[in-house]
């Protein structure tokens, strides 16, 4: 990848497309007055919510709060990542995507149409071992082999299992047809060559998984054998396409088959991917020859909230999850939940699926370990608690690895379970409890009574930012709103108030659409989010939206000079005034008459 693609480009592109054409070329519309209407797509219901507004240019569910502009549509229903919505959404335009300058080198015309030629090939390779084992002369062990591991001809053909023949040239004679095609096999790590120059394949005699990468491309293949010779599994070299430590077999599917990640299974084998997927858990992926590594935790937390990694019992089992566990530590946020599940000794998901069946292997996932429990045990094994020493070697060991938690509320937890099992919880509750009570005696009484305020379904603030957001020429238009002044006024949410006024401000021609764009990395983005949740203020055709948003900014100029009034009025009781805040106090008087 060359670089960023330009912001200009992205807001032209928004621009170009009309969000109503995309959502109904998937999601079938209906007029309904101003907008448009369905049953939700990323949600079940019978009574439609989902509305998209032609004007404004973005869609909102009044049923499970999905909301967002033409670009978040593409992402969440065709599941794809940002800048495969970019491509995509610019190749229904006929537009190249630029980039921007960046020290990474550009991909050529040349290098951009040699990767097609890869992933082309890679389809055929993958095409070519599913026709092998329908037609090869030992396609039919390889048939019975699938069906003693319990495979059904319908979930091998779903997963496009194929085999790989017992010759040195099924792969080089079929697809070496010139010297540019061989050289293409060998960066693929399709064929191989020995120190004697002599080529042959890569796979021979072994059942054959293609792996396929988050946007369902074959970059990989896993091969099993059927008998007892060779390395159980065989995996694809690393290549220009294939990097193990960023896939995840089965993804692809998972997202295919799941509308929304409700949780991810992460298993050692793809025979347990598949054969979890025959009994209907259609949500597992499975590492690829190696430990489950921070690239692929990424992945999965921004697809998922709860991830369940399975593992054997055993020695090798654990510490494959201790491992996993290390990795996640330093990325695990708030609302992202880990939970670790050890199956008995001899077990595979596979083999336990089809003992216990799909509910009971099921209650095991929801009865995991949770990644606290499975931290303190892994510890305690090695650390006696019984004695000061013990206590202190545990600590040693496991605050720093605490401390590299981003998520500050599982941080807490993983410092009060530690508390606990070193005998200093009532010392840790304290001190908690000590600095809560000097948060609540700093917080004047003014904000709190706001905060109470901004609780409620509708306050002056938020009803200020949803007015931007469905009305941006707002800011420009009235000059009078100026939520700058408001500054010092200590009102909980104005610094997103004024990132959006700004913006707007900036950009009069902005569409509802563009400005979700430009804030959609912005830390307070599931703020507005709830906002457009809150029933529409164009509830009739007599509503003004100006006059909305000047009473709106009004009501919170009122409470900032109700507020300072009473400030300085119990501060004159107390302490007396100075003569700059008597004038202040005069004159704050005088405008409330």
């Amino acid at each position: 990848m060359a670089g960023r693609i330009p912001r200009e480009f992205i807001d032209d592109l928004i621009a170009r497309s009309d969000v109503v054409d995309v959502i109904d070329s998937r999601v079938k519309l209906k007029k309904a007055g101003k907008n448009y209407q369905a049953c939700c797509p990323f949600h079940n219901e019978k009574t439609p919510s989902f509305t998209v507004s032609q004007d404004k240019q973005f869609y909102h569910c009044f049923g499970c709060g999905a909301h967002g502009n033409v670009l978040s549509f593409l992402m969440e229903y065709d599941r794809l990542e940002f800048v495969e919505a970019v491509e995509e959404l610019a190749r229904s335009h006929g537009l190249e995507v630029p980039r921007e300058a960046s020290n990474r080198p550009v991909m050529t015309d040349q290098q951009r149409a040699q990767r097609d030629t890869d992933y082309q090939l890679m389809d055929q390779v993958a095409k070519f071992f599913q026709h092998q084992l329908k037609r090869h002369e030992k396609g039919s062990q390889a048939i019975e082999y699938l069906k003693q591991r319990g495979l059904s001809g319908e979930i091998v053909k779903q997963w496009e299992i194929g085999y790989a023949p017992d010759a040195w040239d099924a792969i080089l004679s079929t697809f070496g047809r010139n010297d540019a095609t061989v050289r293409q096999l060998l960066d693929l790590k399709l064929i191989t060559q020995n120190d004697a120059g002599k080529r042959y394949d890569f796979f021979r005699d072994r059942i054959m998984f293609p792996i396929r990468d988050k946007r369902g491309r074959v970059v990989g293949f896993g091969g099993r054998v059927m008998g007892d010779g060779g390395p159980k599994y065989l995996n694809s070299p690393e290549t220009r396409l294939f990097h193990k430590g960023h896939e995840l077999y089965g993804f692809y599917q998972a997202r295919q088959n799941n509308r929304k990640l409700d949780n991810v299974v992460v298993v050692e084998g793809y025979m347990d991917v598949v054969a979890l997927s025959q009994y209907g858990l259609n949500n597992a992926v499975a590492a690829l020859g190696t430990a489950t590594t921070p690239e692929h935790l990424h992945l999965l937390m921004r697809n998922t909230d709860t991830i369940v990694c399975c593992y054997d019992g055993d020695r090798a089992g654990r510490e494959a999850a201790w491992r996993a566990l290390e990795n996640a530590l330093s990325i695990m946020k708030d609302g992202i939940t880990l939970r670790f599940l050890f199956l008995p000794d001899g077990e595979d998901p596979d083999t336990m699926v089809r003992k216990e069946g799909t509910e009971a292997f099921q209650a095991r996932l929801h009865k995991a370990m949770p990644l606290s429990q499975f931290f303190f045990d892994h510890l305690l094994k090695t650390h006696d608690v019984g004695s000061a020493e013990g206590k202190a070697a545990l600590k040693a060991q496991a605050i720093p690895m605490i401390e590299t938690v981003p998520g500050e509320n599982q941080q807490q937890l993983l410092m009060e379970a530690l508390s606990k099992h070193t005998g200093e919880y009532d010392r840790y509750q304290l001190a908690r409890d000590m600095a809560s009570a000097r948060n609540q005696h700093a917080k004047p009484n003014q904000q709190a009574k706001f905060e109470q305020q901004q609780k409620t379904k509708t306050t002056p603030l938020r009803t200020l930012i949803k007015l931007l957001v469905e009305y941006p020429y707002l800011a420009s238009q009235e000059t009078s709103v100026q939520p700058e002044v408001l500054v010092d006024s200590g009102i909980s949410g104005l610094p997103l108030l004024l990132d959006v006024h700004t913006y707007c401000r900036e950009h009069p021609q902005a569409s509802s659409a563009l400005l979700l764009e430009y804030f959609r990395d912005h830390p307070q983005i599931k703020q507005i989010g709830k906002l457009l949740q809150m029933e529409s203020l164009t509830v009739s055709e007599k509503y003004d939206p100006l006059k909305a948003y000047r009473d709106s900014f009004a009501m919170l100029v009122d409470w900032m000079v109700k507020s300072r009034m009473e400030t300085l009025i119990s501060r004159s009781r107390v302490g007396g005034l100075s003569n700059e805040e008597k004038q202040e106090l005069a004159l704050l008087i005088k405008s409330q008459q």
